[in-house]
């Protein structure tokens, strides 16, 4: 983008900081950027309530109503109110979704007069991104969809609703047809871009916006963590899981994976989050002396968490790896640990992982305890891979280098509206290995 030129952008989607874990994070992170970069940006989203399912207790009085926050000169947040179920289901999470799409639109059309250059709207989910389709068709003005997670496919692949019937049928057609309609569609890995486009998206609106760590925040600490002497682990090797506890992060094979490892006082295991499957998993581990659970972490504790992990521990359930791309993935890598992954050959995942740790197949849990194992009794095994790991963080992952690339982007969708943009190395778009 040009020296001085800036941009009114409108982002449009559900979660936003101050959500530390998520999607929240990275839309409040981009947010941030590009105001700070001089563009003027406006949010249109939800209070805070991910990944407890739980509206924040400093805005609860104020989520059943509309509010607005002022954060610096340039950013402006109309937070709008929604239905949060304690208890998410397949069904109650489409009538969350739906209760945040209805409540925001109004918001969204206020923002007519301001007439925003782009209107950004980020998946999930599909029916808020209608509405942001909407009002960038009522501006006359500019539309992006950012897919960070294919909600429509994993809720039938999952087994969150059926998968066979007229729903899936119109749910599927529903997507296509309002992604079809922006003029850009970006999404987190190689993988996710190409089933866009073999959804039909033409391939010259497909754009490869990956997810980012500030690899100067979260990097290798040359000292022991402060969190080995606060739990009192300084002898033992610990595998970490650190991140949103929700029913599709496959988690189920966490519990078990601790139990087959009882037979090793070197090995302990920290599992670290919030979400809807915590309770099942804290009544699971209640009995085992080799596990410590931890709820969510302040930010300014990222770091050393991430750095007490000699392990780290990302779990899939099999068909969600191309359907989402885990957004802790970054921040393990940039730790400089190896990962144990679970995820299928020729997934996006265990691409990213291949050589920065080890990758497993999903529901063999044989094969996940013999190759925690396996990293844990080898130092050395481990020590490579960290090593790869942080090396690809810095090489592919940096905060600063992607948001460029995204205002890059960007720049040549003003330019040139609906017209297909050259490509060139190193384009955010091309469709390349990274996430």
């Amino acid at each position: 983008m040009t020296k001085g030129e800036s941009l009114r952008i409108l982002i449009y989607g559900l979660n936003f900081a101050p959500e530390l874990t998520g999607i929240g994070k990275y839309t409040g992170e981009m947010a941030e950027w590009l105001a700070s970069h001089g563009h003027e940006v406006r949010v249109v989203t939800a209070p805070p309530y991910y990944p407890a399912w739980r509206v924040w207790e400093e805005y609860r009085a104020k989520s059943k109503w509309y509010c607005t926050e002022t954060l610096g000169e340039n950013l402006t947040v109309y937070r709008c109110p929604l239905w949060v179920p304690e208890k998410p289901t397949g069904m109650k999470r489409i009538l969350h979704l739906i209760s945040f799409a209805l409540s925001s639109f109004p918001m969204a059309l206020l923002q007519v007069d301001w007439n925003p250059d782009v209107v950004f709207a980020v998946e999930p989910s599909i029916f808020s991104a209608a509405m942001a389709y909407a009002t960038a068709k009522l501006i006359g003005t500019r539309s992006w969809l950012h897919v960070q997670d294919f909600e429509v496919d994993a809720a039938f692949e999952l087994g969150m609703l059926p998968s066979h019937g007229p729903v899936r049928w119109l749910a599927v057609n529903v997507e296509e047809w309002i992604t079809s309609h922006f003029d850009r569609v970006s999404s987190i890995s190689r993988k996710m871009v190409e089933k866009s486009i073999a959804k039909g998206l033409p391939e010259y609106k497909a754009v490869l916006f990956p997810n980012w760590v500030d690899i100067d925040f979260v990097r290798p600490l040359k000292e022991p963590s402060s969190y080995r002497t606060d739990l009192q682990l300084e002898d033992k090797t610990i595998v970490l899981y650190s991140g949103n506890m929700g029913n599709k992060q496959g988690l189920e094979v966490l519990a078990p994976l601790a139990a087959a490892c009882q037979d090793d006082p070197s090995l302990h295991f920290v599992f670290c989050g919030d979400g809807a499957y915590r309770p099942k998993l804290e009544a699971d581990v209640r009995a085992l002396a080799n596990v410590t659970l931890l709820s969510l972490q302040p930010l300014e504790k990222l770091n050393a968490l991430l750095n007490a992990a000699d392990i780290h521990l990302l779990p899939q359930r099999a068909g969600a790896a191309d359907l989402v791309m885990p957004s802790k993935l970054t921040g393990m890598l940039s730790s400089g640990r190896p990962v144990v992954a679970t995820a299928e050959v020729g997934t996006q995942v265990a691409m990213v992982v291949d050589g920065c740790g080890l990758v497993i197949p999903p529901e063999n849990p044989g094969a996940l305890v013999e190759a925690v194992k396996a990293l844990a009794a080898d130092a050395e095994m481990r020590a490579r891979m960290g090593e790869a790991a942080r090396s690809y963080a810095e090489k592919n992952l940096g905060r600063e280098e992607v948001l460029l690339q995204f205002e890059r982007e960007l720049s040549w969708l003003m330019r040139a509206g609906r017209r297909e943009r050259p490509r060139a190395e190193g384009d955010v778009g091309r469709v390349r290995r990274e996430m």
